[in-house]
């Protein structure tokens, strides 16, 4: 899989890792609240610097 999100600071994951709480709280599933929250990450930097990430499957 290839994933390419925008470097964050520790205070923007800290963040991230709030709101999807906050989701879940709200009775949202982990998988919907981090759905979610990549999708508003994404959209707010669009255009920003891009962290890609393969897993070892990808390296094949």
């Amino acid at each position: 899989m290839l994933t390419g999100m925008p470097s964050l600071s520790h205070s923007e994951q800290q963040q991230a890792a709030d709101r999807i709480r906050q989701l879940m709280e709200e009775g949202m599933s982990s998988g919907q609240a981090i759905a979610v929250v990549a999708a508003e990450i994404r959209e707010t930097h669009k255009g920003d610097r891009v962290t890609v990430i393969f897993d070892d499957e990808d390296e094949e």
